[in-house]
């Protein structure tokens, strides 16, 4: 991650067509934020979080407006250009960890590798460096059914972090866990965003939580603003 890292949002509008009407979810969002930044999004359920997060990650496209990444705008690209670059430049991270349950932690880790040639020139060895730094070293040949829920979701991290994206997106994380270990999570997390030097953006209805980002941004009623 040679270039500049930054993520820009402009004039964004989501809304979703149903057989009698319209349904407006996001209204005019716009921010910008650079490499390094941690940013969380909190509201209601319905208010549009997931919605934003999944048209930053290129899993769906606003109805106007524009998302760039590192300068790239994703409406510019074909939707194999958009495959490509969601995995190499795009982690995510869900309440619900993904793991394939017939592969190993280090298989699974290593899956978004071979979707493309890899930028890395031994994925496997930083798929055993990611998880020794988050302490899952002595468990890289075992199967997700043998993991606790808080080590799924760190191998879910790693899993995020193997292609060294610029972007980290987290929805509900920690949503599924205890205190303590959303807790030992959202600091690993932490972790390795400051240490992979990446844009942090979480989804979360945990308050505890909040105070450790950077940016904090509130969304009511279609609209996001920062506070």
């Amino acid at each position: 991650m040679n270039d500049p890292v930054s993520l820009r949002i402009s004039k964004v509008y989501k809304s979703f067509e149903h057989i009698h009407h319209t349904v407006s979810v996001l209204q005019d969002v716009s921010f910008e934020t650079v490499q390094c930044q941690s940013l969380v999004m909190t509201g209601p359920s319905g208010s549009g979080k997931s919605t934003l997060l999944h048209l930053i990650g290129a899993l769906d496209k606003p109805s106007s407006g524009e998302i760039a990444i590192n300068g790239t705008s994703l409406l510019n690209l074909s939707e194999l250009e958009l495959a490509k670059f969601r995995n190499q430049m795009i982690g995510f991270v869900f309440q619900d960890h993904h793991l394939l349950p017939q592969y190993s932690v280090l298989e699974n880790v290593l899956i978004p590798t071979m979707a493309f040639k890899n930028m890395s020139p031994n994925p496997q060895k930083r798929a055993i460096d990611l998880l020794e730094k988050i302490g899952l070293a002595d468990r890289i040949s075992h199967r997700p059914a043998e993991l606790s829920g808080g080590e799924r979701q760190r191998v879910a991290i790693a899993r995020a972090l193997i292609n060294q994206p610029s972007i980290i997106l987290c929805d509900e994380p920690t949503g599924n866990l205890d205190h303590d270990t959303a807790n030992t999570v959202i600091s690993l997390l932490f972790d390795l965003h400051q240490t992979e030097q990446n844009i942090l953006v979480v989804v979360t209805h945990n308050q505890d939580l909040e105070h450790r980002f950077d940016r904090r941004f509130v969304f009511k009623e279609n609209s996001c603003i920062e506070v």
